[in-house]
Order: structure tokens, then C-alpha cells, then sequence
């Protein structure tokens, strides 16, 4: 055994260990108190621990073909922490990757606060007030909506989760609510402590205060009384999705817009954001995210679509169960459903290729889709078998879609890759929303097939989530440029 490698491996990992140690600090300071959201090639560095921030700098190398390592971020994110910033997005990998370029032209400090120079403005808040948020709903959307909102919290100034709307379960309800939120049995503990108020009756997490308020129906609750304005309403119970059902919680005191966590039905725009945002605007009060396979396979089907052209093509997804089925035979309106969801495969219907037409109209007509509930609690993998307008090959199109999910403006809604070990749980908390797994990947002239696994649930709720950024006003500018 060669130990002195073996001694050199270690004390280069401790080196790192300590290097990220460092910049944790830095990164809290940036995100409180500037609200600078700090990134090394699209991974955030925001509230992640030690490993995440080195992994995160490991995963530059897809991009670079070469390591990226704290010991040279290090000094830049120091230099950065010493401007008086405005809110943005930095890409701090981008940002060193370039001043190493510049081979000592410009010391660190000067280098930066060249490349800063239009953020470099002074901290100001990003909203006039911080937008109030609420919450009809507190199932597992609700739940997750609520753990992404707390976490990107930050200083207060942007979104702010007000309330969760549900109706009464027992005289131990808020403790009950609490306890799912603090516990899960998919997505695991919340990362942060949570207590109640009980005179408020709310959930105090990370020091966010979530009034939890009964309601049986959306028009009765005054949300004003508790000092909630303007606010964007997120409706999670797939309860109502026309235009007249939605539209009942407009009319409480208090509720601005209205965003719906399923797809919606007659003239309500479908969003799969990073694809069509151009439907999110001021003038439209109620909004759909459509639905958790649609934003899966939308994102993919248009950077086929530009690039090869779809003709024709079948989209089949093997979706976990939901709470929509029975644990044990038993009755169900639908077919099929009221069988065991853990102990079978259950064909079912998927409204999703027909939603992508919603979202990109030129692929009206083009697809059909089915599903399988399989027995799993989360994770599903949606198969497109597609006939393109072009031929290729198999390392040609996953080289194309690689570069997507790496460098574009996809990049937070395609993920790419190419383990040969991956399973559905790999893909648990998954933040995209559908990853490519590219060893699946079969052409065969202008034939393909492709699979893509998704987070039915937290990937989902981060589409929410950036769609409620975009309806607010919250778009950082996103340097260097």
C-alpha cells in the first residue's frame, strides 16, 4: 500500500473540507442580507452544507472537462463579498472560470468589481413589500410548497408564506399539521425547527409564521383580518380547475391571483415555466402549472422539437401512486383505481400528452399518452417513443440534450444522466423537472426513444415555485453576463 498517496488524498479532502467550511459564512451573509443568490454552473450554493458546495464544484467539470475547486473560488467570492450588491444571481464558477482567463491582468478584487459593476449598485429590495403567499391546501404539494417557500425565504424581503387554508381534522389539528410538516417519509425531515402558536394558531418555522386557518369554501375567508394583501393564492387541492371554481377565491378579501397546482381546464393558460412564461402577466389572475408529467416531458419535447422536428410520437409514463387510490381493494369512481396501489400496476388515463399541445401548439394532434400507476411512493419515468422530422443517432441526440441541461436556458428544468446504476429513488428531491437518462437512450434512424424520471412531487413543486417568482416580479438578474 502506497501511503503516502493515501495520506495525500486525505489531507487534499481536508483541505477542501476546510476551504467550503469558509465559504459557508460568506454565502449565508450574500443570501440574507443582499439577497444574492449564489451559483457554481446552475447549482445553487444557497443553505447547502459543506458536501453540497463540494459537489456542486465537482459537477462544473461536465461543463469545463476540467476540476473547478474551492481553493480557486475561494478568493473570488471573497472579493464579491466585499461589494455593496444589489439582488442577483451570480455564477460563481462562470465568474472564476473567467478570471482565471484573464491570467492576472486584473488583481482579484479589481476583477470583480469590473464584471459586477451593474449589480454593484448598493443593496436595495427586490419587491416594493414582500409578496404575501397562501397556501389552500396542505396535502404533499402543499407540504413541499411550504419547505421550498421557507427555504428560499432568505431576509424576508420576497416571498412570504402567510397561511395554509384547510379544513378542521380534530381538536389536535395544528399539532398534527406541524408534525407532517416536520416529518416525511419520502422527502425526509425539514431541514430547520419548527414549533406552534397556539393563540395564533400557527406553525413557526425558521421563523416564518404560518397561520393555518379553517375554511370549508375559498369565499369565506377574510385574509385581510390577518394582514394578508395582494396575495398569490396556490390552490393544491385539484378541487376546482375551471375559470368559475378558481374564481371563488378572488372573491375573498385579500387574494390577488390564483395559481392551480393541476391542469386547467377551458381558457385558464397552462404554464410550463421556462417554456411558455410569456402567458404569465399581470392582466391574467388565474394560472395553471399543469400538471407534474407535463412539465416533465414539455421542456424535452421542445429542444426535440426545435432542433429534429416531432412528427408523431407516444408518450407512456409509469407514475407512482397518489393518494387518489386505495391502499386496499376497494371502491372507486374510476376504473381500475380502487384496486391495491401497493400491490399493483394500475393502467390508467393521462391527460398529458394533450396538455402538451396547450403549451406548444405546434405539436397539436401529434401525440398520445397513457399511464401505469406503479406500485412506488414517489418518482415516476415518462417514455417517449417519437418519430422525428430528422434522423439521428444516439450519441448525436444525447449529446445534444446534454449540452441543454448543462449550458442553456433549460438548464433548471432539464437535467441530464448517464450512470449506468440509476433507480427511480436516485431521483428523489430531484429539483428539475424531468433528468434524461441517456444510457436508455435507443435511435434508430428518425425512430427514438427516450426516458426521462421525474420528482412527481418536490421536482413539481419547484416548477411551482419559479412560476410564483415569476408572477411576483421576482427575476434576478443573472451575471457575469
Amino acid at each position: 500500500m502506497n501511503i503516502e498517496k493515501q495520506e495525500a488524498y486525505l489531507k487534499e479532502w481536508q483541505g477542501h473540507e476546510e476551504l467550503a467550511e469558509r465559504m459557508l459564512p460568506i454565502l449565508g451573509h450574500l443570501y440574507r442580507d443582499n439577497n444574492i443568490v449564489t451559483t457554481v454552473y446552475g447549482r445553487s450554493l444557497v443553505n447547502s452544507p459543506t458536501i453540497e458546495i463540494l459537489k456542486a464544484h465537482r459537477f462544473a467539470r461536465l461543463i469545463l472537462d476540467s476540476e473547478l475547486t474551492v481553493q480557486e473560488t475561494f478568493p473570488v467570492l471573497e472579493a464579491l463579498s466585499k461589494l455593496d450588491l444589489a439582488p442577483a444571481r451570480i455564477d460563481l464558477g462562470r465568474l472564476t472560470v473567467r478570471y482565471l482567463a484573464q491570467q492576472g491582468t486584473l488583481n482579484v478584487d479589481d476583477f470583480v468589481r469590473a464584471e459586477l459593476a451593474p449589480v454593484n449598485t448598493g443593496r436595495g429590495p427586490l419587491l416594493d413589500e414582500p409578496q404575501d403567499i397562501v397556501l389552500y391546501g396542505f396535502g404533499r404539494i402543499g407540504r413541499l410548497l411550504a419547505r421550498i417557500l421557507i427555504e428560499k425565504s432568505g431576509s424576508g424581503e420576497k416571498l412570504r408564506l402567510r397561511a395554509a387554508v384547510v379544513r378542521k381534522g380534530s381538536e389536535d389539528d395544528l399539532v398534527k399539521r406541524a408534525s407532517l410538516l416536520r416529518r416525511d417519509s419520502v422527502h425526509g425531515p425539514f431541514n430547520g425547527i419548527i414549533t406552534i402558536d397556539e393563540e395564533e394558531n400557527a406553525i413557526i418555522a425558521n421563523g416564518n409564521m404560518i397561520r393555518i386557518i379553517y375554511a370549508d369554501a375559498p369565499e369565506t375567508v377574510d385574509y385581510a383580518k390577518y394582514g394578508i394583501r395582494n396575495a398569490i393564492l396556490i390552490d393544491n387541492t385539484g378541487k376546482w380547475r375551471d375559470r368559475d371554481g378558481l374564481g371563488r377565491h378572488l372573491k375573498a378579501q385579500g387574494i390577488a391571483q390564483v395559481l392551480l397546482t393541476a391542469p386547467g381546464k377551458g381558457d385558464i393558460p397552462n404554464v410550463v415555466f421556462g417554456v411558455n412564461n410569456e402567458l404569465i402577466t399581470s392582466d391574467e389572475n388565474i394560472l395553471s402549472a399543469a400538471s407534474c408529467t407535463t412539465n416533465a416531458i414539455v421542456p424535452v419535447l421542445k429542444v426535440l422539437n426545435d432542433r429534429f422536428g416531432i412528427v408523431s410520437g407516444h408518450v407512456e409514463t409509469c407514475h407512482s401512486y397518489t393518494n387518489d387510490q386505495n391502499l386496499i381493494d376497494n371502491y372507486h369512481k374510476a376504473d381500475r383505481r380502487g384496486r391495491s396501489a401497493p400491490l399493483n400496476m394500475v393502467i390508467t388515463e393521462t391527460g398529458a400528452a394533450k396538455a402538451v399541445a396547450k403549451v406548444i401548439p405546434e405539436l397539436t394532434g401529434k401525440l398520445t399518452g397513457n399511464a401505469i400507476r406503479v406500485p412506488t411512493p414517489n418518482v415516476s419515468l415518462a417514455i417517449l417513443n417519437l418519430q422525428l422530422a430528422e434522423g439521428t443517432d444516439v450519441a448525436a441526440l444525447n449529446s445534444y440534450l446534454r449540452a441543454i441541461s448543462l449550458d442553456s436556458p433549460l438548464q433548471n428544468q432539464i437535467d441530464y444522466t448517464n450512470s449506468p446504476d440509476v433507480v427511480s429513488s436516485d431521483f428523489v428531491g430531484s429539483r428539475h423537472a424531468g433528468v434524461v437518462d441517456s444510457l436508455a437512450t435507443i435511435v434508430q434512424g428518425n425512430r427514438c426513444v427516450l426516458y426521462v424520471w421525474y420528482d412527481n412531487e418536490f421536482g413539481y413543486s419547484c416548477q411551482v415555485v419559479r412560476m410564483v417568482q415569476k408572477m411576483a416580479g421576482l427575476e434576478l438578474p443573472a451575471l457575469p453576463a
